[in-house]
């Protein structure tokens, strides 16, 4: 005999969930703040329904090449033209790339892992002068950007600086441990120039 679900039931559960994600959103402490209270057992809005946990299990282990973007020969302007167009393949087909031979030193690079690293490490509340869900603030920090939106939360929290637009960032914006000067410097990130 079939199971007869209870629609109240669904749309008790379905109101729960959301009353779960108002309150983690608003602790705006993020994944790293549950871990940090001492937490012992995931949440529920973290967790993923066992039967999609079954459907991806299904796939096969295949090996996956991310496409690799070589800035080498930037300057050259048809390579440029090239280069540009296979940005905008790998962007189209798979969401991202890799770039090699973009002349960022390493120590900036190491500069900007440090300052995250930091970030992430320091004391909530100054964290949470940082968190946002408006995606207009050039700067922000937020768990799980599409929170409200996807079936399972998921277990990240991530620190966003945006630098489009037609103004430069303010170095007043950024949390100290992202400052310019802690990562070396923006004349080190400017490409082609």
């Amino acid at each position: 005999m079939a199971a007869v679900i209870d629609a109240s039931d669904n749309e008790h559960h379905v109101f729960d969930r959301m009353q779960m994600l108002k309150a983690f959103d608003e602790t705006k402490a993020g994944v790293k703040g549950l871990t940090d209270s001492g937490l012992l057992e995931i949440p529920e809005i973290f967790v993923r329904p066992p039967d999609e946990l079954a459907e991806e299990s299904t796939y096969k282990n295949t090996q996956i090449q991310v496409p690799v973007i070589d800035l080498s020969e930037i300057d050259d302007s048809d390579m440029r033209k090239k280069i540009v167009e296979e940005a905008r393949i790998a962007s189209e087909t798979w969401g991202f790339f890799q770039v090699v031979n973009h002349g960022i030193p390493q120590t900036v690079l190491d500069g900007m892992i440090d300052g995250i690293r930091d970030f992430n490490e320091q004391n909530i509340e100054e964290k949470k002068k940082y968190y946002s869900r408006d995606n207009a603030r050039r700067v922000r920090f937020n768990s799980s950007y599409d929170l409200f939106t996807s079936a399972t939360a998921s277990w990240r929290d991530s620190l966003t600086i945006s630098f489009s637009g037609p103004d430069p960032i303010d170095e007043d914006e950024l949390p100290p441990s992202c400052s310019w000067y802690r990562m070396g410097g923006f004349e080190a990130v400017r490409i082609g120039q």
